[in-house]
């Protein structure tokens, strides 16, 4: 039976004391959002901008600012602070290496989880946070469960605490969505990596081409 990651939030919650350091890496603003109105009533929040698989420097550029406006402006980011790590797309291509004809949602979308989570993860060690965990379990694009079991895993490594998620639940993303419109943050339509990228004018042009 799949494990019911919202469900082992919602029981992690309830057990917390006072209010504990979160590492939340986050992937961009609108994503970040709920996450972040969601959880700084439990947690002493700093936002990890680390995606070193966005496909310039200008959309790298362009998403951290909206992340920084985001935390500026809302009232549940009053406390929440972050921290951008330089864009480094090198470390992307090195991660998924071999894995550039594989289909988005497969196995070079899992090396890149796992190359933002284990980034993560250290900085939680080495940063003395209480736990960690990500935004990207709220895009109904991304594998939840490929997440959490990362985030498991990385978390055994690194002796830290993974906080399990699965945000898109409980209308998470929808809530995302209002969010994004209330703050008139960018939406991007693709994922952020030039292969996903280069999928979405894919899918594009063939509706286009059916219409």
């Amino acid at each position: 039976m799949p494990k019911n990651y919202q469900r082992e939030l919602e029981s992690c919650l309830r057990t917390l004391n006072g209010r504990p350091r979160l590492l939340l890496h986050s992937c961009c603003a609108p994503c970040s959002s709920y996450v972040l109105e969601y959880l700084s009533p439990y947690f002493e929040i700093t936002v990890d901008y680390y995606n070193p698989n966005l496909d310039s420097a200008e959309e790298h550029a362009l998403r951290s600012a909206e992340q920084a406006r985001l935390i500026q402006q809302a009232p549940f980011c009053r406390d929440v602070s972050l921290e951008t790590v330089a864009y480094d797309p090198d470390a992307f291509y090195k991660a998924v290496k071999g894995l550039e004809q594989i289909p988005e949602g497969g196995e070079r979308c899992f090396a890149c989880y796992r190359l933002r989570l284990e980034q993560a993860a250290k900085r939680c060690r080495d940063g003395g946070f209480d736990f960690f965990t990500t935004t990207l379990s709220i895009s109904p694009h991304k594998n939840a469960a490929k997440l959490n079991e990362i985030g498991e895993e990385l978390a055994t490594r690194y002796n830290v605490r993974w906080l399990a998620s699965d945000f898109k639940k409980k209308n998470g993303f929808k809530r995302s969505t209002e969010l994004a419109a209330e703050y008139d943050l960018y939406r991007q339509d693709y994922c952020g990596c030039v292969f996903s990228k280069q999928e979405a004018k894919k899918r594009l042009q063939k509706e286009e081409s059916t219409q």
